[in-house]
């Protein structure tokens, strides 16, 4: 690996896409040199079962730029990026899929915004692409959502791979499972919040096939409630647990009181009077206090591991003086 400052890492995460990565190669070598970029470009084979490595490997042989990851089975596009973010080494790391659909004459407006507007994280908002509706309606509830949730809300695009990032951004978080959809919120939530959008050209898969299924929908409003969650509650679970099981057990408590109490009064009063276990209310006020009292523990449980976790004081310091 190079190890002088250069201006840009391209991270390429693939898998089975043997037939584009010349081409691919190509490209951007152009680019590069069209603008008199010092680059470096980290191919992560995830696994293919295709000649990916082999072709890696010759373009490595040609091109001492070229770096190659290599991956014994498939992991997924989130381990790829993270071990990829790992090894780069540009003041400006750009990602961006092996399948020809992200066109590398992005970058030098990409790395412009990065260094000359002073983003922290540039994402590319494919506005018109060249997907089925199966895709494009799902992708835009999907985006929706995610804008919601997270508070990122001037992005279109959340999954769009083709990203620009300050080395600083990819270096201080984490992409680990299948949260690459979520870098922006993962880079707001590490505290950098200059996050821009550029429109950047969709062009048609010209090789192969996609790679995703429906099921990544699915996966990912899992992921993002999940991502919300550990953000806003990973060090504090007894904020969330505690608070909604002292609501609940609070609440069942006084229905439990109040069935209790309806009874005493028709005792006394000498109103025809059923068991107080023949009252539906009783059953639910029950349900309530366990629930409340599982909800509350689980927040103690919680509390202590966040606790014992040796990384519960680590802080994203910008500067010191």
């Amino acid at each position: 690996m190079n190890t002088n400052p250069i201006d840009i890492s391209v991270v390429v995460p693939l898998f089975n896409e043997e037939e584009s990565l010349p081409e691919l190669a190509a490209w951007i070598r152009r680019v590069m040199e069209a603008n008199g970029f010092s680059y470096e470009i980290i191919f992560v084979n995830d696994g293919s079962t295709d000649s990916s490595w082999k072709v890696i490997t010759g373009l490595a042989a040609e091109n001492p730029a070229i770096h190659g990851i290599s991956f014994r089975r498939n992991y997924g596009k989130s381990p790829a990026l993270y071990e990829g973010f790992k090894l780069a080494s540009g003041k400006v790391v750009i990602t961006m899929d092996a399948d020809l659909q992200d066109s590398p004459d992005e970058i030098p407006e990409l790395y412009r915004m990065i260094t000359e507007e002073g983003y922290d994280l540039v994402s590319g908002w494919k506005q018109k692409r060249y997907d089925p509706l199966s895709k494009t309606i799902p992708t835009k509830l999907f985006n929706a959502t995610a804008r919601a949730v997270s508070g990122v809300k001037n992005l279109h695009d959340f999954n769009c791979g083709l990203k620009a990032y300050k080395r600083d951004v990819v270096k201080h978080i984490e992409v680990y499972g299948e949260m690459h959809r979520y870098i922006p919120y993962l880079a707001k939530n590490a505290g950098f919040t200059k996050i821009g959008e550029k429109v950047v050209h969709h062009q048609a898969r010209k090789y192969g096939s996609t790679k995703f299924g429906l099921d990544r929908f699915v996966n990912g409003y899992l992921d993002l409630m999940t991502l919300w969650f550990t953000s806003k509650f990973g060090v504090k679970p007894m904020h969330f647990f505690g608070l909604w099981g002292s609501v609940m057990f609070i609440l069942g408590f006084f229905s439990a009181a109040a069935v209790g109490i309806m009874k005493l009064w028709k005792l006394h009063t000498g109103v025809p009077y059923s068991l107080v276990t023949d009252s539906p209310y009783f059953f639910l006020a029950l349900t309530l206090m366990i629930l409340g009292s599982q909800f509350f523990l689980a927040g103690f449980v919680g509390e202590l591991i966040a606790r014992s976790n040796p990384r519960r004081n680590d802080y994203e310091i910008s500067e010191t003086l």
